[in-house]
């Protein structure tokens, strides 16, 4: 049963699901992923959210570029953490994405990385997922500890 939910919002965007795939499997932890768009697929991707907790996932994270309304369309159909990877494409380098992840309005909340951290979107995910798992939290602890060593 995947902990882990990794929606894009386009085929372009699957570099990133790599990226944050190894990462999540490097400390055991099962994702599934899907490509919906907020604008194309809206009905599909209002499913991916609503359904998410009873499929027994506990992070979503929505990989986006541009307008980058997926998290935030995400995060408004789910009680569950979202975090948002902004990608550059476009004109903007990105920054488009970013603060239109960043920019949620009150109540309605996304945790956003920085442009193309997809890397740092697993493992904040890793994070949320290691507040109830000894375990996890163990792995996570001596991922942290291999950086200081590098």
């Amino acid at each position: 049963m995947p902990a882990v939910r990794v929606i894009l919002g386009s085929k372009s965007d699957f570099a990133a699901a790599e990226t944050i795939g190894q990462t999540l499997a490097e400390f055991g932890v099962e994702h599934d992923l899907h490509i919906s768009s907020a604008h194309r697929k809206p009905e599909n991707t209002a499913a991916l959210a609503k359904n998410a907790e009873a499929e027994g996932v506990k992070v979503i994270i929505a990989v986006a570029g541009m307008a980058a309304h997926l998290p935030g369309v995400i995060a408004s159909h789910t009680a569950l953490p979202v975090i948002g990877v902004p990608l550059a494409s476009g004109g903007l380098g990105g920054m488009d994405a970013l603060l239109s992840i960043a920019q949620m309005p009150p109540g309605v909340p996304v945790a956003c990385v920085a442009i193309g951290g997809a890397k740092n979107a697993a493992l904040l995910a890793i994070q949320i997922l290691a507040l109830n798992d000894a375990e996890l939290l163990a792995k996570f602890k001596a991922y942290k500890e291999s950086l200081a060593q590098a």
